[in-house]
């Protein structure tokens, strides 16, 4: 049997994504609460993704939304990270700049303990990626598509998206918009 080495990339990128997927999961999170959601997206998901970058950055006048689509076109697959907006409910927090959960609800913010531990989780699954060599960048665009496009569920306010390549150099490296 012969395996080229875009098959062998294409397989390992699939599997490293996965690996991503459960890093995140297990990544540590604030009082142990798992608000956290994953998914890898390629194909009509990944495409839509791409259609709805390009429509914010008509709709915005942002050219990184464009440079940021394209980067998606050139990628395999991405990995979405989001954390549902569900309040720890401590009595006196404050870290997220409001007196309590109560007052954070009504102004629409977001508990700081979900955001930390997005953070946590989406830092746990690059370095996954970085461990095994595939390339990858961190976009809030991406994950701000995914929001808008629905791929996550309602509570889920705030995602990443983590796109993953093998070229022969890194797509994500230099961030000029241009063809790839």
């Amino acid at each position: 049997m012969i395996i080229n080495n875009s098959e062998a990339e294409k397989d390992t990128i699939f599997n490293v994504a996965k690996m991503m997927a459960a890093a995140a999961r297990t990544a540590p999170k604030g009082m142990g609460i798992d608000n956290i959601q994953v998914l890898i997206v390629d194909g009509r998901e990944k495409d839509d993704l791409i259609a709805r970058l390009l429509e914010i950055s008509e709709k915005t006048g942002e050219d990184f939304y464009r440079r940021d689509s394209e980067n998606l076109k050139c990628s395999e697959c991405v990995v979405l990270i989001g954390v549902k907006n569900s309040p720890v409910n401590l009595s006196n927090c404050g870290n997220c700049g409001f007196k309590n959960c109560d007052e954070m609800k009504k102004a629409g913010a977001n508990c700081a303990f979900n955001i930390t531990d997005l953070g946590i989780a989406v830092g746990s699954a690059v370095s996954i990626a970085a461990d095994h060599r595939i390339d990858n960048r961190v976009f809030f665009s991406a994950g701000r598509a995914a929001t808008d496009i629905g791929l996550l569920p309602e509570d889920i306010r705030v995602c990443y998206g983590i796109p993953l390549s093998t070229h022969g150099k890194s797509i994500y490296h230099d961030r000029i918009q241009q063809e790839i």
